[in-house]
């Protein structure tokens, strides 16, 4: 599965203004299910709190990939979200967080949701993909740089 067909520019959200963890998730939550016209916003936001609780999802500097598994949908999915300021995230390393990538996946396809997870890792590897997202001004910006990385990526495997 390629990051850009989950995060299309309707799934990408630039200029957040949540400022903790709670308040990103309702934000991501509440973008997502507006775009897939969805009433399950309780669901989702449980699924990604009970994961979280597990361990903090902000994984390397200044990114989170929170992720949950719900009965409230039927494929994966993904949100993407730019933080301009920063968000107060209990991220491992104690810093804040500017780029959230929240994948959301059905309770019995684990096997995509860890593809994703591990494609997601794959280009975090590189310090310059980081940059290049977060200095997106539109989603349309965003999704470029997702697929130009994305495609460099496949074209060396």
């Amino acid at each position: 599965m390629l990051l850009h067909e989950l995060f299309s520019p309707e799934f990408v959200q630039v200029d957040l203004q949540a400022e903790d963890k709670d308040e990103v998730f309702e934000e991501l939550v509440d973008r997502f299910c507006h775009v897939i016209k969805s009433d399950a916003r309780e669901e989702i936001l449980q699924a990604l709190r009970e994961r979280e609780m597990k361990m903090s999802t902000g994984i390397q500097k200044g990114i989170a990939i929170p992720h949950g598994k719900t009965i409230a949908v039927d494929k994966v999915y993904g949100m993407l979200g730019i933080s301009r300021k920063g968000i107060d995230y209990e991220a491992l390393d104690g810093n804040p967080v500017y780029l959230l990538f929240m994948i959301l996946g059905p309770v019995g396809d684990s096997e995509k949701h860890l593809r994703v997870l591990q494609r997601m890792a794959e280009l975090l590897a590189n310090p310059q993909f980081f940059t290049d997202l977060v200095s997106q001004k539109d989603p349309q910006g965003v999704y470029g740089v997702l697929k130009k990385y994305e495609d460099i990526s496949v074209a060396l495997t």
